[in-house]
């Protein structure tokens, strides 16, 4: 995969340059008032500032919308506008620190407190009817369920749209740190809007880049790009998701004590969908029955912007028409049913609403659990050559037997068609592959420009050693494949870590190569996140790569499965160096190179599961 999808999808995390983007802009007719510089009492003294929009020439209170931001109340003015025209009244909070609030700008650590604090305020002004509700995605998303776990009384509902979990998908996923938290920081750094010099994507790269090439720690990061005064030093103290991580996120009992209707919203290709579905999971896991039920969750076809304004295309992949769903004015119904007991959105048929890209159309389900009702399971298998698409290996529906008595094929590809069988081929135990993370030729990859992300094959022609590759038979009918993957590796090495990734696409039948799903894993915490446990080279070790992004796609008859192993060897992350010490202090004197085994054994079954949907 070389990295280039999460670097598509995890560096949108928590915000893409279009992820504030505003709704179509609204015509100025003088429907709304404005106040200006409204300042909101913290309880520690400080003052938050708020712009506040209501309908004009408002008559009696109504409830009140506020969005909670680091990124400038102004960015969502045209948000504003719309609810204000709609029958609400609309704040535009900034965040501690940020824009006109007073007070120092933390990421993630005082939005749980400040926002009890603005819901009860907002509650009791003589606009208000004392229901307030919250808007946004993002960081915004984040704002809502931390708000929500101080249990304001007047909080009524929350509608989070990708929303990001700290110590979950930001600022690291599976504790693999990510180099966009430096641009991010810096987006965020002072009081005002750093838009250009976030969106300035060539200096990102080349900074990124320098660091890769010198082979430089990536603790220093924030040094080469010039901006040690953020709280980078501080995140990476934190590389696991400890007690700093947890207190900005719910507990187990804040959890069960939730009962308001909850409207999740997320997308296939969403940066911090791993968020959103944790806090679901989470809430599905220790709510109470009443309140499970009154949790909505919709997967629409979308990156991290489109879970608030939908695009029909992301990354080459284009969706029906049936994609672009009116997420103001579902919104507004939401509203609407929870706040001015009017009638439920009638989109929302049942608590999961999924989008299935290539049926082109929505469905529901009661739970995520009753969305997939087969497991299909394919068995890795190979001649011992699965190191490049010209000669994969196998996802064979066919457990492994002792090498001495199997028959099993190997696959390998026809230029632009796919894998071909050759049966003939004597079948192998293992697969073996190496990273180097003193090569720094995928580097150089990760600056070129690519269009279409999702749709390239480019992943596969470049692993230079560094990975393995499976292919399955053709489907031989559309298959459904809605939910989660796993995929199970059994792996040895002669290092006391390093880091892998997995990428799962489908091959259709013109060669064309689509993107599914990825994971990835850190060798040490491969059995706990909290408690890390270095490889003793040479054992077998049973890897699980259960974090996969939730996807709905029809796969096409004729269409093959393809899935590449790797190690990460990217200017997008924190790389691995392989020594076993503590990674972000790791450099290039520190480099081990890892000699990589794969096995698919009858005794070490590697296999990948997919959920089908019958």
């Amino acid at each position: 995969m070389r990295i280039r999808i999460f670097t598509f999808i995890l560096t949108s995390l928590l915000l893409s340059s279009s992820a504030f983007a505003q709704s179509p802009t609204e015509k100025r007719d003088a429907a709304v008032d404005l106040i200006w510089g409204v300042k909101i009492p913290m309880r520690d003294g400080v003052k938050l500032n708020a712009t506040v929009f209501n309908p004009k020439n408002q008559t009696a209170p109504l409830p009140v919308i506020f969005t909670f931001t680091p990124y400038i109340s102004d960015s969502y003015e045209d948000r504003a506008v719309y609810f204000a025209k709609n029958g609400y009244v609309y704040a535009l909070v900034d965040v501690r620190g940020r824009g006109n609030s007073e007070g120092h700008f933390e990421p993630f650590a005082n939005e749980g407190r400040d926002g009890y604090d603005v819901v009860e305020w907002l509650a009791t002004q003589s606009w208000s009817n004392g229901k307030v509700t919250m808007w946004g995605g993002s960081y915004a998303g984040f704002d809502q369920w931390t708000t929500l776990k101080e249990a304001p009384p007047h909080l009524v509902t929350i509608v989070p749209a990708a929303a990001a979990y700290a110590g979950v998908d930001f600022p690291f996923f599976r504790n693999i740190f990510s180099s966009y938290i430096i641009q991010w920081l810096s987006f965020t750094s002072g009081v005002t809007p750093n838009v250009k010099l976030f969106g300035e994507s060539s200096f990102w790269s080349d900074k990124f880049h320098q660091l890769y090439v010198e082979h430089r720690p990536f603790k220093e990061l924030d040094r080469v790009v010039g901006n040690t005064s953020t709280h980078f030093q501080t995140w990476l103290a934190h590389p696991t998701p400890d007690a700093y991580w947890q207190a900005m996120v719910p507990s187990s009992e804040q959890y069960r004590r939730m009962n308001v209707p909850i409207l999740t919203i997320t997308g296939h290709y969403d940066g911090d969908q791993t968020g959103a579905m944790t806090y679901y999971r989470e809430h599905m896991k220790y709510g109470s029955p009443e309140a499970r039920d009154r949790h909505y969750l919709i997967i629409g076809p979308w990156d991290h912007a489109g879970t608030r304004t939908p695009n029909r295309e992301v990354g080459g992949l284009k969706f029906g028409e049936a994609s672009m769903l009116d997420l103001n004015k579902l919104h507004k119904e939401w509203y609407d049913w929870t706040m001015k007991s009017g009638p439920k959105p009638e989109f929302l048929k049942k608590r999961v609403a999924y989008y299935v890209v290539g049926a082109e159309q929505w469905k529901y389900a009661d739970s995520l659990e009753t969305i997939s009702n087969v497991k299909r399971t394919f068995y890795l298998s190979s001649d011992g050559q699965a190191n490049d698409l010209f000669h994969s290996g196998t996802l064979s529906s066919v457990t492994p037997e002792p090498v001495a008595s199997s028959s099993a094929a190997n696959a390998s590809s026809r230029a632009g068609q796919g894998p071909a069988n050759n049966s003939n081929l004597p079948a192998s135990a293992s697969d073996k592959f190496v990273y180097d993370p003193l090569d720094t030729r995928p580097g150089d990859l990760d600056l070129e420009e690519e269009a279409n992300p999702l749709t390239s094959q480019r992943d596969a022609l470049n692993l230079n050693g560094n990975g393995v590759i499976y292919h399955s038979e053709p489907f031989t009918e559309d298959t459904e494949v809605t939910g989660y993957l796993k995929f199970v590796a059994w792996i040895s090495m002669d290092v006391p870590d390093t880091d892998f990734q997995v990428a799962v696409y489908e091959i259709q039948r013109d060669g064309t190569s689509v993107f599914l799903t990825a994971d990835q894993m850190r060798a040490r915490y491969r059995e706990s996140l909290t408690r890390e446990k270095l490889v003793t080279p040479g054992e077998i070790n049973r890897y699980e790569f259960s974090t996969f992004q939730f996807f709905s796609r029809r796969i096409a008859k004729g269409s093959r499965l393809r899935l590449i192993l790797s190690c990460p060897n990217t200017i997008q992350l924190e790389k691995n160096y392989n020594s076993g010490g503590v990674v972000a202090e790791e450099s290039g004197k520190d480099a081990r190179t890892a000699h990589v085994t794969v096995y698919h054994d009858p005794s070490h079954p590697s296999v990948l599961e997919i959920p089908i949907v019958k």
